[in-house]
């Protein structure tokens, strides 16, 4: 399962002082714990107002069930109306990150692992032609081979 970094401005009116934000800071991390997610830890009262954001990691594979959850919890900690922003997702290189790269371009595909002849991984992704028709495969490959940091071999059927 691929780990969903969800930002979430919860401040956006920029109306807490920082000894509030320490205290929901302080609320959310508790919360999070309780139900598996991770927050990355932060100074919120240190940070400027507007950029009053905290990353949650959490396990996912769907986006809006990760946002949904990062605003609950968000919004149980603090005293505002959290807003979310960009999620992102870690890369670990495996074969559940190809997937969520091909699957945030709309596409599936057969994933294949391999070792060269130096012991380094090469990924084979098998896509359907058809699949390709309105995203350039060098889009895709970039995305893997970001995604994977390892060699990436694009086969089309």
């Amino acid at each position: 399962m691929r780990t969903a970094v969800v930002r979430v401005n919860v401040d956006p009116d920029n109306v807490l002082a920082p000894e509030q934000l320490t205290e929901c800071m302080t609320v959310l991390l508790g919360s999070a714990g309780n139900v598996g997610v991770d927050v990355v830890m932060k100074d919120l009262g240190a940070m400027p107002a507007g950029r009053r954001e905290v990353e949650l990691l959490i396990a996912c594979t769907d986006v809006d069930v990760a946002k949904h959850t990062a605003i609950e919890l968000c919004a149980k900690a603090f005293p505002t109306t959290p807003v979310a922003g960009v999620v992102t997702f870690v890369s670990r290189g495996t074969d559940d990150d190809a997937h969520g790269v091909l699957a945030g371009f709309g596409l599936t595909g057969e994933i294949e692992r391999t070792p060269d002849h130096e012991g380094f991984d090469v990924v084979y992704v098998t896509l359907r032609e058809d699949d390709l028709e309105h995203i350039p495969e060098s889009r895709i490959y970039t995305a893997l081979a970001a995604s994977l940091n390892c060699e990436v071999h694009l086969r089309v059927v």
